[in-house]
């Protein structure tokens, strides 16, 4: 029994990952259960075994994204910046990996698509990360880490993009680690404060 049940929710987690790979690719309008079946290589109704229907087909990815995100989160008790960097890290790359996610988060036309439900979960994803990446910069200014000089509601938006462009690389996976670490290192010494050296300038020097 207790077999059986792996397989159902590893084989429930294959159509979920293959809906988002069809959103987006081809965008949430050709998710239907016969594109699904053809993308997993199943027939129509062994996918209703799964799900009662489309609609829980679509909980159920909401429900993946708001998992794959929530991952993506780093310890609070570290230091500003530090979590700044590890969920900038930890957030391009999941969603990198899962270019739908970012497709269901950001269009507006996606989010009417889903379930009323579906989409206020996804607008809530949408608003801790504002607040997380707020709450970040607003403390480590509040500590000398992070420039003062701009408002925190400037460099919010700054750092989100930076997560969605990382997110969107066309590079493979060794140039893109490459790339992102470039560009993490850019965006920390654009946001750190004049006063702090970066750690690897203080370790040299010491």
């Amino acid at each position: 029994m207790g077999e059986l049940r792996r397989s159902s929710e590893a084989r429930q987690l294959e159509l979920i990952d293959a809906a988002l790979h069809i959103i987006a690719t081809k965008g949430i309008a050709a998710l239907s259960t016969r594109s699904l079946a053809t993308q997993v290589g199943l027939s129509t109704g062994a996918i209703f075994r799964h799900f009662a229907s489309l609609t829980a087909l679509l909980d159920a990815v909401v429900a993946r994204v708001e998992a794959v995100l929530d991952s993506t989160y780093p310890p609070q008790t570290l230091a500003p910046l530090e979590r700044l960097e590890r969920f900038i890290e930890a957030r391009s790359t999941a969603v990198g990996n899962q270019l739908g996610i970012l497709r269901l988060v950001l269009s507006e036309q996606f989010l009417l698509a889903l379930p009323r439900s579906g989409s206020a979960r996804l607008a809530a994803c949408v608003q801790r990360t504002h607040a997380f990446v707020l709450e970040c910069v607003r403390e480590g200014q509040a500590r000398g880490e992070l420039r003062a000089d701009l408002p925190a509601e400037a460099l919010a938006p700054i750092v989100m993009g930076t997560v969605q462009m990382l997110a969107l690389s066309p590079l493979k996976a060794r140039q893109r680690a490459a790339g992102a670490r470039a560009v993490l290192d850019s965006l920390l010494a654009l946001l750190r404060s004049p006063a702090v050296a970066p750690t690897s300038a203080r370790r040299s020097s010491s």
